[in-house]
């Protein structure tokens, strides 16, 4: 297929969501003195992680509003710590990791790599729902900025992967046809499926090795983003 325009996703595709964010919240776990309630950081951010995840796809799924999120996934480890008035400690450490989350510059294996091959062949942008205030920084700070044409963030296009809207808002950018454009990124149902409801090719970076369920396949299905080269 004769692809013109590659829209990646960036945490846990292009930048490495999981290794900045432990990184973040583990400094900010010893700046706010938080051993005093968790036997070790390891408990805290097992607790955290599990109640984020569950936050983020009910985000994706329009039942939740940002800001509960936001609140709600350092409310829930402090509250099952017994922090007595979790609120204003939970509002503390969230102010704190969004400072220096987007500080962090580790990359996924390989994507700067990928980057450069991709570039002169194709244009590139980003296709996201992470938050403005934190997204650009990454991005930004990274180093990767110019290898974009468009970062299309869910807030300003106002639609959330999966919703075929975010798509088309970024097809419309570069006016392309779905045909014209291949998605790469690693959720199934934000960037697959979605991608899936516009009409675009899909590339699932499969990096967790998740079987997939019954009914579920993408065009192509890659385990390290440097099969990218393989395909394009």
């Amino acid at each position: 297929m004769p692809y013109k325009h590659i829209f990646f996703d960036l945490d846990d595709t292009l930048w490495d969501f999981h290794a900045n964010a432990r990184n973040s919240l583990h400094v900010a776990f010893d700046r706010l003195g938080l051993e005093r309630y968790f036997a070790d950081f390891e408990e805290f951010f097992r607790i955290y992680m599990k109640r984020n995840n569950e936050l983020w796809d009910l985000y994706g799924e329009g039942t939740i509003t940002k800001d509960f999120l936001q609140a709600e996934r350092f409310r829930h480890p402090l509250r099952l710590a017994g922090v007595p008035q979790p609120d204003e400690l939970a509002a503390h450490l969230g102010r704190t990791y969004l400072e220096l989350l987007p500080t962090r510059t580790l990359l996924v294996p390989h994507a700067r790599e990928v980057l450069d091959y991709l570039r002169p062949r194709y244009t590139l942008s980003i296709i996201s729902n992470g938050f403005v205030e934190v997204q650009y920084r990454k991005i930004r700070n990274s180093g990767i900025a110019d290898y974009f044409a468009h970062v299309v963030l869910s807030e300003e296009a106002g639609a959330l992967k999966p919703d075929r809207r975010i798509f088309e808002h970024a097809l419309a950018l570069h006016d392309a046809r779905p045909d014209e454009a291949l998605m790469v990124g690693d959720l199934y149902q934000a960037d697959v499926a979605g991608a899936q409801n516009a009409g675009i090719d899909q590339a699932y970076f499969n990096w967790r090795n998740i079987p997939p369920k019954p009914g579920e396949h993408a065009t192509y299905t890659i385990h390290a983003l440097r099969e990218l080269m393989g395909i394009l």
